[in-house]
């Protein structure tokens, strides 16, 4: 199949709906639908209201194809920001044409014009072929780094006083 020109846009307010359903897909394809309790006022709340991240979205012959839902956060070491890509997803009848090779160019541009020091995200240890598609564009995985998550109860126990 012809790959078809990647454009993209970032989302609008409007946008909630398909910014839902693009979760939703990556959700599925995590094994992880279970965890998504975002709703479509969250969303529009954290998205446009807060503007806690931004959504881009790639587009293929006039549809959204794939999605990347990114923030900016802080590195004390760099004395600056950085991109924090938090989602990306593209339609699995999409994939194999270069277009995550095209998301990662243009979340390069953006962390680069705002004059990020880094850009990072996180993968799955089972996603063999993601894994070894961020290698190929020179990352390398913080194996001396753990993340670890407060949530639901938990975080609200902490919160207590």
């Amino acid at each position: 199949m012809d790959k078809g020109e990647l454009s993209f846009r970032q989302a609008k307010r409007t946008d909630v709906p398909l910014i839902l359903s693009f979760i939703q897909a990556l959700a599925d394809y995590e094994k992880l639908s279970q965890e998504v309790t975002a709703d479509p006022a969250l969303l529009e709340h954290w998205l446009f209201d807060r503007q806690a991240a931004q959504v881009l979205f790639g587009i293929v012959d006039g549809k959204e194809v794939g999605f990347a839902l990114y923030f900016f956060n802080f590195s004390t070491f760099l004395g600056k920001g950085g991109l924090y890509l938090e989602d990306l997803y593209i339609l699995p009848e999409f994939r194999g044409r270069g277009y995550g090779h095209s998301f990662f160019h243009q979340l390069a541009r953006v962390a680069v014009q705002e004059g990020c020091g880094r850009m990072e995200w996180c993968c799955l240890d089972w996603n063999l072929p993601s894994i070894g598609f961020y290698q190929s564009l020179g990352a390398r995985p913080m194996s001396e780094w753990t993340t670890y998550r407060l949530t639901g109860p938990d975080l609200q126990k902490l919160a207590s006083p």
